[in-house]
């Protein structure tokens, strides 16, 4: 094979063979892609064997995914410094030994973005590289050369963006599907104050009676002549009428509440102190000739309130050996009466 210009039959320079350190690096990548893939291979296995088990693969990244990025890394470490990629394959490995072949998402995500961006500059830099071997011609290719990736540069574009996808896709959905929480109805209530009953208006007090201090009664006296039967020897006749004596007045005075009455602020009852209730009632009692109680007071008139007429009774009662008698002519005689108590309320 000659030289490209016409005539020179000079033959071509063979390219530049890679150098011992070269060799070595290659040799080292080598063995650590297949290493990577014997562990990667084994702890695939062992997860797959536990997820079928549990059903826990339903819910995990897929294998392809993961292959995928184990690919990319195993890509991105054969082109970094041999220190950068060992450390790489050893943390991505122990992260996949402590989890059974499932790969966090941080690491995930910023693996596929670290083996990415290592890719795209050494995919740049390859292109670089190759243009300016092409501009001088077959005499400056490299072992670079020899190296350059399989894939074209637009698949290799859109094979990362893919995976940049994918990783966020699946870290949404999973950091979603274990972060949200089932809601708990809940539920409310407000406490009412129970209604006061309303308060009846105390009932309008009646007209005041006068009492009556002095009652006259006239009684009239009726004499029915009955005819007497005539004896022997007396003729039937008129009787004489004997003249009727003039009809008397009784002078009588009512009896009521008299010395030493108990006063009606003592008998007021407190709740209908605390309500404002007033009124009157009239109480109906029977006393003795020395002003005792015969029978029970009754009420003779209410005064709209039952506490009230309560109180009343109860002041009636407590009045026994309190009361002025009736009297007719000056003398005290037994009798009955009706009197008012008054409750008010005073500043």
């Amino acid at each position: 094979m000659g030289s490209d210009r016409p005539g020179d039959c000079r033959p071509a320079a063979s390219p530049a063979l890679p150098s011992d350190t070269e060799r070595a690096h290659a040799r080292q990548r080598a063995v650590r892609e297949l290493r990577l893939r014997q562990r990667y291979a084994r702890v695939s296995l062992r997860g797959l064997k536990a997820n079928a088990r549990s059903g826990a693969h339903r819910r995990e990244s897929p294998l392809r995914t993961r292959g995928l990025a184990l690919w990319l890394i195993g890509h991105a470490a054969r082109r970094a410094p041999p220190p950068l990629s060992q450390r790489l394959e050893e943390e991505w490995l122990a992260d996949l030994a402590a989890r059974d072949g499932r790969l966090s998402r941080l690491r995930f995500g910023l693996g596929c973005c670290w083996a990415a961006t290592v890719i795209v500059n050494e995919h740049c830099s390859t292109s670089a590289a190759a243009a300016a071997g092409s501009a001088a011609g077959q005499k400056a290719m490299t072992y670079a050369q020899h190296d350059a990736p399989l894939l074209p540069p637009r698949a290799i574009a859109l094979l990362l963006i893919a995976c940049v996808h994918t990783a966020l896709i699946a870290a949404l959905v999973t950091g979603l599907r274990s972060t949200t929480t089932e809601a708990i109805p809940t539920t409310s209530g407000e406490l009412l104050p129970e209604p006061r009953p309303p308060i009846e208006p105390p009932p309008l007090p009646g007209p005041r009676l006068a009492p009556t201090d002095r009652v006259e009664v006239h009684t009239r006296e009726f004499q029915i002549d009955v005819p007497r039967e005539p004896g022997p020897g007396e003729s039937l006749g008129t009787a004489p009428q004997e003249p009727s004596e003039p009809s008397r007045t009784v002078n009588r005075i009512a009896g009521g509440p008299g010395a030493g009455f108990p006063d009606t602020t003592d008998y007021y009852p407190p709740a209908s102190r605390r309500l404002a209730e007033t009124g009157a009632a009239s109480v109906r009692v029977c006393v003795d000739t020395e002003g005792r109680l015969t029978t029970h007071p009754t009420i003779a008139r209410s005064s709209g309130s039952a506490r009230l007429d309560d109180g009343a009774l109860k002041l009636a009662h407590a009045g026994s050996g309190h009361y002025r008698p009736t009297t007719e002519d000056g003398r005290p005689v037994d009798s009955c009466y009706v009197f008012r108590i008054r409750f008010e309320l005073r500043d």
